[in-house]
């Protein structure tokens, strides 16, 4: 199975910003009616190039909208302007893409749009997993997975993808929580949005999809590399406070003894909108940017040792550390400032924070530019 790499870029995009499509007529039409749809046609500014056309947010706008790229307060200041809740997550995604300061590159058509729809089901399918957090058990409902080292997690046969996925993350269906990592978790949550755009848009590649799971599961960094793009570099990062409604999220834990410690070495968890960021593990109470940030800080004081000797982290001591923090203005306001910072180097624990300089989206799912094999 393969969800190949983005064609070459178009030439403008190393020089644009926001959105950008080949200059051909359909791609071009698509994007407009996305504007006019969500109202943002006289927000966006046109900028026709040799090969492509650029779309972006007029100064204006990104100013009262996205002061600095800060995107956490978009749905708050939309609402304020009387947008109605049931539209506020589709046009929060589509003004991010517009301010994005790296482009995002839609080679065909329908790109925009099902984006777009990947990343509401995103937002959807992290707002609805509850889990149990375990870096080393690991659990499944067995009527619709089997186990083996070599192959992971496999769908028994006849099992739908999206029925096992949605019952294993989501309590309200499944009726049980079972245990994971964030990370796993954070690939079952992209996993079902992909396989419920792909039951739309492009169901010979769900079937593709169906039967790699019967056969073997795609994880870790093999996961990353056929499924998702990292947006941003280390040499090219997104603002620290820019984040997009379905974007993957690694807060890293910037010290280094806790970090030692199985699953503290950051957290994956995805950008919700309206400021906030899921929590697999107490799903009705989503993470604030400050939330996520004093959590992570406080890990170090939850270090202790258990009876081998092992490192764990005392959730608890972690929870009173957070409590007193938010108690005192000039502590909270110290730790903020520091854990605000982007994130050092792979290897470094130094002067940075826990902010990671690149978000993860999921690659584009439309017919014309994925393939199968």
């Amino acid at each position: 199975m393969i969800f190949p790499p983005l064609p070459p870029e178009l030439q403008c995009a190393a020089a644009c910003s926001g959105i950008v499509v080949p200059r051909n007529a359909a791609s071009v039409n698509e994007v407009e009616r996305l504007l006019d749809e969500a109202g943002l046609t006289n927000a966006a500014v046109r900028d026709d190039h040799e090969d492509a056309v650029s779309f972006s947010l007029a100064a204006d706008a990104a100013r009262k909208l996205m002061p600095g790229h800060d995107t956490l307060g978009l749905a708050a200041s939309l609402a304020a302007q009387g947008v109605a809740n049931e539209d506020i997550l589709r046009r929060e995604i589509l003004l991010c893409l517009l301010h994005s300061p790296i482009p995002f590159v839609f080679h065909c058509p329908d790109g925009l749009d099902s984006a777009i729809r990947v990343r509401e089901r995103i937002v959807a399918a992290a707002s609805r997993t509850a889990l149990s957090f375990d870096t080393e058990a690991a659990e499944r409902p067995w009527d619709d997975w089997r186990y083996d080292e070599e192959t992971g997690f496999t769908l028994l046969p006849g099992r739908p993808l999206i029925d096992a996925l949605r019952n294993t993350t989501q309590p309200a269906i499944g009726g049980r929580r079972y245990a994971f990592s964030c990370y796993r978790a954070s690939e079952y949550v992209i996993l079902l949005a992909l396989a419920e755009e792909l039951a739309e848009r492009n169901p010979g590649l769900l079937a593709v999809l169906q039967r790699q799971w019967e056969r073997r599961a795609i994880m870790s960094r093999a996961f990353h590399d056929i499924f998702l793009d990292e947006h941003g570099s280390n040499e090219v990062p997104l603002p620290p406070r820019f984040y997009t409604p379905g974007d993957r999220v690694w807060f890293r834990n910037p010290d280094e003894a806790s970090s030692d410690v199985s699953g503290y070495e950051g957290s994956w968890v995805f950008y919700l909108g309206s400021g906030l960021f899921s929590n697999f593990w107490q799903p009705e109470h989503p993470y604030t940017f400050d939330d996520k940030c004093l959590e992570v800080y406080h890990w170090r004081h939850g270090l202790c040792h258990d009876t081998a000797g092992e490192g764990c982290i005392d959730e608890d001591e972690v929870a009173r550390r957070v409590a007193r923090s938010n108690a005192d203005a000039a502590e909270r306001e110290e730790i903020l400032t520091r854990m605000a910072r982007l994130r050092d180097l792979s290897g470094i624990y130094a002067d940075g924070g826990c902010i990671d300089r690149t978000r993860e989206h999921p690659r584009c799912v439309c017919p014309a530019t994925s393939t199968t094999a």
